[in-house]
């Protein structure tokens, strides 16, 4: 289960009352830094934007790829931890609206995570360090540190374990 937080609604559902749970300017402004930065080449500048006008925490050399979508909403709920890249065209949500509901969940994702191109991550997600997510995936539970998981349900490919074995497999090939 996802770690959401859910807030009844008793009128239209709950998208037709956005701003009665999110400011307006707060959206627009986070609309216009959003866009800038899924545009924009230079990877320290988008993580500026980030931590600057979307108070989210973004780890050291963190590299968000071209198109990547986050929250509008609650961009606030996302942290990155150091040394992670986050794929083409990857949408990262905070909130989800619903009919009688909407939901907010903050979503941390790891140290040295990989984030395959045009995934989804929905909210109240963690996912561990060393973690790595194949592109195309919907995240929708969390993600053990060290796993390589994907797919749509994401299933988990190799566990941590698992990997520790390819990778040491690896090591060794490269030594003969």
């Amino acid at each position: 289960m996802r770690n959401t937080q859910r807030y009844r609604v008793k009128e239209a559902n709950s998208l037709w009352q956005i701003y009665k749970t999110v400011p307006f300017w707060k959206v627009v402004k986070n609309f216009i830094i959003i866009q800038l930065a899924r545009y924009t080449p230079f990877l320290g500048v988008k993580n500026w934007l980030y931590r600057t006008f979307l108070r989210m925490e973004v780890g050291h050399e963190t590299a968000f790829a071209l198109m990547v979508m986050l929250d509008i909403m609650f961009p606030e709920k996302i942290s990155v931890g150091k040394n992670s890249v986050i794929g083409y065209n990857t949408t990262i949500l905070a909130h989800e609206y619903l009919i009688k509901e909407y939901r907010l969940g903050s979503v941390v994702i790891g140290n040295e995570v990989m984030i395959g191109a045009n995934s989804t991550i929905l909210p109240g997600v963690s996912i561990g360090d060393g973690a790595i997510v194949s592109a195309g995936t919907l995240v929708h539970k969390d993600v053990p540190a060290g796993t390589f998981v994907g797919g749509n349900p994401m299933q988990v490919i190799y566990t941590k374990e698992e990997m520790e074995n390819r990778n040491n497999q690896d090591n060794l090939l490269d030594h003969e």
